[in-house]
């Protein structure tokens, strides 16, 4: 420890390297539960690249393991710290370092947090997609680690696809660029891609080089009632099938919708099954509300409710952001899902998910992007009471073996971490798992970048 933190202050400005064991407790974990976290051995909060270099040059030498963190905003645990190790938390390195309206680029550090940078290049009549529901306080390295979404995804798609290049710090502490500022560039591997949802396991994103789009209208969203979930889904599909562009495509379950109420008193609906939420940023955003609005009433919607104004539609979007603090609040703990199936199974899924929930006597309330099938149901329990725990354990890998079964992925935006090592074995076989293992060798052949994560 004392050999540790004198070789890291040897590079470091004193404020930046932490070792009050109460401070460092602090940032053992991200938002996940169930997910063991060490004590770290030291805290390093750089500002730069050489600081951040000067870190990995000192556990390589020393052999000291290396947690990258952002806000910790995660649910999977992958920015949980292992015992001993040295906790590098970039979120000082918060700088926007360029807006480019001709290029459509923006340059940033990692720290910078993912609302701060859509508030920036807004001012450039630009857009920055991927707006995660944590979009307050995450951090686009946190962001890139774990190849997040958000509302937007069924229309703009998530982290990956504006990711255009990258600088990393490796495991010894060389710098790597990859990727490019250029519009298209199909040069060697894709190593830019690699890296977006690496979970902090192959290298340290110091800069990151991100598409942004013209700042589109000002989005319209409808409210739809349903009596079943299936009615709901099948609404989706409809949607999508007949070539619709919706901005947003979210659904609430009733437990949720009751939650969300309860809370915020928001006056939602809560006699209903299952909410579904269309929104257009297009020219006309009316004409293409009153058209899904059409498609939702004959897939069997009670009640169809087209929001007039931008702030109606906000309200409706608050709610929808609501909706993990809200279930969180019914027994004080979840864990929050992360599976994603194809549209056509979502409903399936949803009401699987219900059924797990009763079988095991615990609630469980569902949001989803339905437009790309990625679901949350969340199983709400007692931390405090074992065998409640031990049965919300058991119900989330229910949900993950039915989302498996459905022909889905166990996380679509949220990542591996700790929470789901086990599961992504069993998604990717043996095979898939060996190739994985390899790649992690090739950049960290000491295992010192996040061990314990993802395999």
């Amino acid at each position: 420890m004392s050999a540790l933190s004198e070789r890291l202050r040897d590079g470091l400005p004193a404020e930046a390297v932490v070792t009050d064991p109460d401070v460092a407790r602090s940032y053992a974990h991200d938002m996940a539960s169930f997910c063991d976290a060490g004590a770290p051995a030291v805290v390093v909060l750089p500002r730069t690249v050489e600081h951040v270099q000067h870190v990995m040059r000192t556990a390589t030498a020393l052999r000291v393991p290396v947690v990258p963190q952002g806000a910790r905003t995660g649910l999977s645990g992958a920015a949980n710290a292992t015992e001993g190790c040295i906790v590098l938390s970039l979120t000082r390195m918060d700088r926007i370092l360029e807006i480019d309206p001709v290029e459509r680029i923006a340059v940033v550090e990692p720290g910078v947090v993912n609302a701060v940078l859509s508030r920036a290049v807004g001012e450039h009549g630009l857009y920055y997609p991927p707006d995660p529901s944590s979009w307050e306080q995450c951090t686009i390295g946190g962001n890139i680690g774990t190849g997040s979404g958000g509302l937007c995804c069924v229309k703009y798609g998530v982290t990956a696809e504006y990711v255009l290049g990258l600088e990393v710090v490796l495991a010894d502490g060389r710098l790597m660029t990859t990727g490019r500022r250029t519009a298209k560039g199909v040069a060697g591997y894709d190593l830019t891609r690699l890296f977006v949802g690496s979970e902090g396991s192959l290298g340290i994103v110091v800069r990151a080089v991100l598409a942004l789009r013209p700042q589109p209208p000002r989005q319209l969203v409808l409210a739809a009632e349903f009596p079943t979930m299936a009615a709901a889904g099948d609404a989706v599909c409809r949607i999508m099938e007949r070539g619709h562009a919706p901005s947003l495509l979210e659904i609430m379950d009733r437990t949720t919708l009751r939650a969300v109420n309860a809370m915020a008193q928001m006056g939602l609906p809560e006699s209903t099954e299952a909410l579904l939420l269309a929104g257009f940023d297009t020219p006309d955003p009316s004409a293409d509300l009153a058209a899904v609005g059409e498609v939702c009433t004959t897939a069997g919607a009670t009640e169809v409710v087209p929001a007039d104004t931008v702030a109606e539609s906000e309200l409706l979007l608050q709610a929808r952001r609501l909706a993990l603090v809200a279930l969180e609040k019914i027994t004080g703990t979840t864990l929050i899902d992360d599976v994603c199936v194809p549209r056509a199974r979502l409903a399936e899924l949803l009401d699987g998910a219900q059924k797990i929930g009763a079988e095991y006597g615990l609630t469980v309330g569902s949001c989803a992007h339905a437009g790309d099938g990625n679901a949350h149901p969340l199983v709400c329990f007692d931390p405090t009471d074992e065998d409640e725990a031990r049965r919300a354990r058991e119900s989330f890998d229910d949900i993950m073996a039915l989302g498996l079964e459905l022909g889905g992925t166990i996380t679509g935006e949220h990542g591996v971490g700790v929470l789901k090592k086990d599961w992504l074995a069993r998604e990717l076989g043996p095979v898939g798992l060996e190739m994985q293992r390899g790649i992690k060798q090739v950049f960290d052949p000491l295992d010192l970048l996040n061990p314990g994560k993802l395999f």
